[in-house]
């Protein structure tokens, strides 16, 4: 678990990304988390794998991973339609892992494609 959500071990956050302002609750627990908005409208959500986001192996852990899938997907939903949201079921095919210290994201692709 995270007591601070500033950027930890002072790693580098990629260019455009701004810290979400959780204080409290879950997001607070497994943050820092951070979203982008990009010129055309899109928006962006990513994370860098830590030490406590990762397994015993030093890889992001699929419950970590699946967490900030739903909270992409959250807000997305949340900024499309002006709406809350609750995740009913979330079913996730991991392709490959993520290492300590690697960047990870997702949300919203290109409009126009």
């Amino acid at each position: 678990m995270s007591d601070d959500i500033s950027a930890p071990g002072g790693r580098k956050v990629p260019e455009g990304y701004q810290i979400l302002d959780w204080t409290r609750g879950f997001g607070r627990q497994i943050g820092p988390l951070y979203r982008k908005t990009w010129d055309d409208g899109r928006h962006t959500m990513g994370m860098r794998v830590e030490e406590y986001h990762a397994n015993g192996m030093m890889n992001a852990h699929g419950g970590m991973l699946m967490t900030l899938a739903d909270v992409a997907w959250g807000h997305v939903i949340s900024v499309e339609k002006s709406s809350f949201w609750v995740t009913v079921r979330l079913s996730c095919d991991f392709l490959s892992g993520a290492k300590l210290g690697d960047w990870v994201g997702g949300g919203q692709r290109d409009r126009g494609r």
